[in-house]
């Protein structure tokens, strides 16, 4: 089991989104913590970065796994277009 570190832009945006959308991205990371390895259609590595992105709707979440310490880490959530800038 991953533990889940979120970081502050991460954290303001989830404040900022609607509750119901917050809720649904936050039980999607919460299975990614159980196994960020599983085979999930809506995960792909990234290219030019080192993380990977999860899709929810919408919505994009960029996050990156440090396997040594079984953690985490959400860089960022943002809509689809903004999210990659």
């Amino acid at each position: 089991m991953f533990s889940i570190e979120y970081s502050k832009a991460a954290r303001k945006a989830l404040k900022s989104m609607p509750r119901n959308t917050a809720k649904i991205i936050m039980a999607k990371i919460e299975a990614l913590g159980a196994d960020p390895f599983a085979p999930n259609n809506n995960v792909r590595k990234l290219t030019n970065h080192p993380g990977y992105r999860l899709r929810v709707g919408d919505w994009r979440v960029v996050y990156l796994i440090h396997e040594q310490a079984l953690l985490i880490a959400v860089v960022r959530i943002a809509p689809r277009g903004e999210v990659y800038q």
